[in-house]
């Protein structure tokens, strides 16, 4: 049997529907997003746009269809907090357990050591054991658990933040560089 090849790229504005098309059931159907609304597709791409000009945002696709994309946003707006940031994933409903998180997860930590980034940080809606073991098995600890903060389909959530370090913390960091500066 032969096995199909995954790629792992940059996310393009192009992008935006099939990326779309994997967010709308977490919207509608989890709290895995406290988002209510599905974005349009105009307002995904943007995302996109927005998240490229200092952040990695990609894809994992196989056969040219998108399975599942990672990427990072500014965990503050602040410059101090320039060293850390807040990740996010998501993976196409009916391919979970197959390695896409890990692959996106791993390749989004490499570009982020490129861009001198030392903390990525996750929120995660709680209870949600299935993101929670797979933060734990990336190498994510809980760091922060608030009560009842996020109210969803009928219901009250609580959030836990986990993290993650890429190294070591030193006196005088390096400059955060931006994803077009890694990438070229």
């Amino acid at each position: 049997m032969m096995c199909k090849k995954m790629i792992i790229r940059i996310a393009k504005k192009e992008d935006a529907k099939q990326l779309l098309a994997i967010y709308a059931p977490y919207v509608t159907n989890t709290a895995i997003t406290f988002e209510y609304e599905i974005p349009s597709e105009e307002e995904f791409r943007n995302r996109i746009i927005r998240t490229l000009e200092k952040y990695p945002y990609l894809v994992l696709e196989q056969e040219k269809e998108i399975l599942g994309y990672a990427y990072a946003s500014a965990f503050k707006g602040r410059p101090a907090y320039d060293w850390a940031v807040e990740t996010s994933i998501y993976v196409k409903e009916g391919v979970h357990g197959k390695g896409i998180g890990k692959k996106l997860y791993t390749a989004l930590e490499e570009i982020l050591k490129k861009q001198h980034i030392i903390n990525m940080n996750a929120c995660i809606a709680y209870p949600n054991p299935e993101s929670i073991v797979f933060h734990e098995k990336s190498g994510y600890k809980t760091v922060a658990h608030f009560t009842k903060c996020g109210y969803k389909l009928g219901k009250w959530y609580d959030m836990i933040w986990m993290e993650k370090m890429l190294g070591p913390h030193p006196e005088s960091p390096q400059p955060v560089l931006s994803i077009r500066d890694v990438m070229e």
